[in-house]
């Protein structure tokens, strides 16, 4: 069984992102020439230095922690987040533990913070945080079921025009849509990609729009799923996905890309995704980098060079991120380059879904989080120790610098 397979077996309802872990060996797709965007000379890029980022990893963990209200956020993955125009950082979760934390010691007398074995879960939660503090979680779940068995993951999102030219401004949420089904699918069935709106200052869901239905794609493994991360560039968004390769045994999950113009997100018509020779409304997307990434990775553009951040192949990654650099963001992208492992607490435990966060960044700083959850080898143990310690299902944090490769 694969380790990401067995890290979300769990007892009752599923918990959090998928561990997009890559267990194959690399492999690059060349694709040919063709329209590429900013197809040309660019310096390649890959890990200078980093460092744990603990004041960051440390507020989430204050947050979590505080005991003052039993509604909000206490642990969730699939860590997202947006700059909004007053400031304010949105902070976007998939599964997330609601209800109340207490202090150590734990029920089996360990130094822990614990929470409650029956604590809610909700399918996907938002924060807000303001100056560096985190502040308040919205009413969860943020985005309803869309259909009984179904659930709602936000990915990446990004603030635009409500319409191309309008000076109103509202935020667009991508949505991972899945499906409840068994094994080797216990954490869902890949089924549509969507887009949110929601409303500015008071970040209401106004709709929710399909722009990618997945359902009929007869392999489960080869539907996509886009909006793990989004670059701009030239009044273009991109919009990064992948599919469910591994779920399914194959060695490793592949990236693709679409592109829609600036303030059309949410319009389905406006998505052109890349084919391998041009951007096409229609069509079979076509990998921009096969065999070599997991589901949920994060790309982030340095001047001229676009950076892919995910989980390392192999045994390594259950613990190491690894990155990619391409001129152009349907590639051809090259690695993988400098590798490097965070910290992780102790016990049976991986990291995974590496995401960059741009509006975190300054000075040629890199923020980067990754998500933490126990791996299960015994079908059901994880959420005792999801329980047992709530610092385990949190996301962490590291800062880094990119270099010309050595």
């Amino acid at each position: 069984m694969p380790d990401d397979v067995r890290a979300r077996q769990r007892t009752g309802t599923g918990i959090g992102l998928l561990l997009t872990l890559v267990l194959g060996a690399v492999l690059l797709t060349a694709l040919p020439d063709g329209d590429r965007e900013g197809d040309g000379a660019c310096p390649a890029r890959t890990v200078g230095s980093w460092s744990a980022d603990r004041g960051l990893t440390g507020e989430f963990a204050r947050y979590g922690d505080d005991a003052s209200r039993a509604d909000d956020w206490t642990g969730g993955d699939g860590t997202h987040s947006v700059r909004l125009p007053d400031g304010r950082l949105l902070w976007l979760f998939s599964d997330t533990y609601l209800g109340q934390v207490y202090a150590p010691p734990n029920p089996a007398g360990e130094s822990h913070a614990w929470r409650d074995t029956a604590a809610p879960l909700v399918r996907n939660s938002a924060v807000v945080m303001r100056d560096g503090r985190l502040q308040s979680t919205l009413p969860a779940p943020l985005f309803p079921d869309p259909a009984p068995n179904q659930w709602r993951w936000p990915v990446a999102a990004r603030v635009e025009p409500r319409s191309p030219g309008s000076s109103e401004q509202v935020v667009r949420v991508v949505l991972w849509v899945r499906t409840a089904g068994q094994s080797p699918w216990i954490y869902g069935v890949p089924t549509a990609t969507e887009v949110a709106t929601l409303s500015l200052p008071d970040l209401r869901v106004e709709s929710v729009v399909p722009v990618l239905d997945q359902r009929l794609v007869p392999d489960p493994s080869r539907r996509i799923l886009f909006g793990t991360t989004l670059v701009e560039r030239d009044g273009w968004t991109y919009v990064f996905g992948g599919d469910d390769a591994q779920a399914a045994s194959r060695p490793a999950s592949s990236a693709y890309v679409a592109r829609v113009p600036e303030g059309r997100l949410a319009e389905p018509g406006a998505w052109r995704y890349w084919n391998g020779s041009e951007w096409a409304a229609g069509g079979a997307p076509r990998t921009v980098l096969g065999d070599g990434v997991g589901s949920a990775f994060s790309v982030v553009r340095e001047d001229d060079t676009y950076v892919l951040f995910s989980m390392a192949a192999g045994a390594e990654g259950l613990t190491t991120i690894t990155s990619y650099w391409a001129c152009s963001p349907n590639g051809p992208w090259h690695g993988p380059t400098r590798d490097f492992s965070p910290a992780l607490p102790d016990g049976q435990v991986a990291a995974y879904n590496p995401q960059v966060h741009p509006e975190l960044s300054d000075d040629g700083r890199l923020v980067l989080s990754y998500d933490v959850n126990w791996l299960d080898t015994n079908g059901g143990a994880a959420a005792a120790q999801l329980s047992r310690n709530v610092s385990l299902y949190r996301p962490r944090f590291v800062t880094l610098r990119l270099e010309a490769p050595r």
